[in-house]
Parts: structure tokens; sequence; C-alpha cells
């Protein structure tokens, strides 16, 4: 493992459900789920199915510790839990965190009402591995290892989202999922969260003509990625959430679109991976608004 390197890894990256296919094999049909190595840290942003493939490929190179963090819990981002192995090993440590409920439902509430009978044969008790489960709210900045800051903000999404702006070693990156845009205006939380980021994952379910039909839906385009993007000053924007009604073909053209109005822009597909390395001088990225900067200090509970 290289600890000079933030290294961002996708295995999952479409929306509301899984697809397969022919048409979907170059971008890929699991839902979401990215992996982030801040040096020798590993992060895990939602438990789609694209969890499953992650999981294998956590166990296979030996990482026994690492955090999981919940933008919210539809279905299509907490599909995979169950059949994330590193559950199931006592000698592995997970950490999950979740502020999309806060004042609602603990993380801890969460997880174990998704994973039980009769919705799944079993039970969180089933998991060996040592669990703890923090909870934040919306506004918190983390710092759930050392060297690793994330900052989180509310997105606009039907039962509330949470985006988050993963800082290390100088670099950022951000994981704008699942949020719908008001139609002339620019998110302030959104900007707040991406300013100056070296990649922004971006929710761009639809296309701006779709939007006149989907308004209400919870998600955005890629439009108004690239128009955040400018204005934050971020340089690489990842188009991703795809719906899962857009073929292969179909997103190589939305993505040549995007590449034309913004040449940081590409479109996210399973098991890609991007790299940047430690900046020698890190100091921290200005933000055009203010953020809470309570550290989250929800209390550890193992499930065994």
């Amino acid at each position: 493992m290289n600890d000079d390197l933030f290294r961002v890894r996708f295995w999952g990256v479409r929306g509301s459900v899984p697809v397969s296919g022919a048409q979907y094999q170059r971008y890929g049909g699991n839902t979401i789920c990215v992996e982030m190595r801040c040096g020798p840290h590993t992060l895990l942003f939602d438990a789609g199915s694209g969890a499953r493939p992650a999981g294998e490929e956590l166990m296979a190179a030996g990482v026994d510790q690492f955090d999981l963090f919940f933008t919210h819990c539809h279905y299509d981002h907490i599909i995979g839990l169950p059949f994330f192995f590193p559950l199931y090993n006592p000698r592995i440590g997970v950490t999950t965190w979740s502020g999309h409920l806060a004042g609602r439902m603990t993380t801890l509430e969460m997880v174990s009402e998704f994973m039980r009978p009769p919705w799944f044969p079993v039970a969180m008790e089933v998991c060996r591995a040592c669990i703890g489960t923090r909870d934040f709210v919306a506004g918190d900045v983390l710092k759930p290892q050392a060297g690793v800051t994330i900052r989180t903000g509310n997105l606009n999404h039907p039962g509330g989202c949470i985006g988050y702006r993963v800082e290390w070693g100088g670099r950022a990156v951000c994981v704008i999922s699942d949020t719908e845009h008001e139609p002339g205006k620019l998110d302030p939380v959104v900007l707040a969260l991406i300013q100056d980021a070296d990649l922004v994952l971006y929710d761009c379910t639809y296309t701006e003509d779709e939007m006149l039909r989907k308004r209400g839906y919870g998600h955005s385009t890629w439009q108004q990625g690239v128009k955040l993007c400018e204005a934050a000053g971020a340089r690489r924007l990842a188009i991703f959430h795809h719906d899962p009604s857009r073929t292969d073909d179909q997103l190589a053209v939305i993505e040549k679109e995007a590449m034309a109005a913004f040449p940081g822009a590409f479109a996210a597909r399973d098991g890609q991976t991007l790299e940047f390395p430690r900046l020698k001088l890190s100091k921290p990225s200005p933000l055009r608004q203010a953020t809470r900067q309570s550290t989250a200090n929800g209390k550890r509970r193992s499930v065994r």
C-alpha cells in the first residue's frame, strides 16, 4: 500500500437499481459504493450492490480496519450490506457512520432494521466483525482517522442525504450523491463542500431536458455538475449515479458532451481507479460558507 497516495476506486456507480446485460458492460451495473484510500486508511461510501466486490477485494488485500459512511439509506445505497463479507470476519473492525437521520434514528438502529427478518434471513447478530456505529449531524466535521478530515452537509433529497468532503494529504475528494438542484440556482451547501476540490462525484442521474419530467425525484444533471464545479474551482467531475436505463452508448454521448463543456469531466465506471499524490505542503482549502467545526463524538458500539 502506498502511503503517499489518495486513491479513489468506484465499485458501483448506478442509481435506483442494479442492472446487467450487454448494454451495461463498459460503465457497469452495480449501485453506489466508492472506496477511498487515504494513505494507510480505508474509507467506503455507501453499500450498494458494489459493496459485494469491494468487500471481497478488501479481504484479499488484507485490509482489517476501515470506516463505512452512508449518504442515506435508500435501497440502492444499502442493498449490498448483507453481502459485504468483512462483516462476518471476526478479525476485521468496521466503523459505520450516518447523519441523514439525526434525531430520528441512530446508525445502529438503521442497520439493524434493514438487516433482520423478514427483510433478510438473519439479523446483525450473525456478524462476527467488531462493528462500531457513529452518529453525527449534517455540518459536523469528522475525524475518523489520523490526518483525515471529513466535512459534511445536507443535500436536497427526499428523506435526507449527506454530502461529504474528504481531505487528506492536501487533497480533497467530494461525494455529492442524490441531490436535486433548484433551476437557476447553485446550492450553497454543495458549493462550500466542493470548493477547490481535486475531484467531485456528483449525482448526474438526468439531463436538463429530462428534469422537466423528473422534478421532485431528488436528483440532478451533469449540466448542473459542470456549473457547480466551474463556480467552485473544482478540477475534475465524476458523473455518477447513472440512471439504470442509461446504456453504455448513451452514457458515452453524455460523457463526450460533458467533457466538451468541462475538460475535467468523465463518466465514472465500475472498477475505475484514480490516484492523487500526496502534496508536500498541505493547507486547509478555503470554504465559501462557514461550516460547523464540531467533531462528531458519537459513542462506539459493537455488534457481535
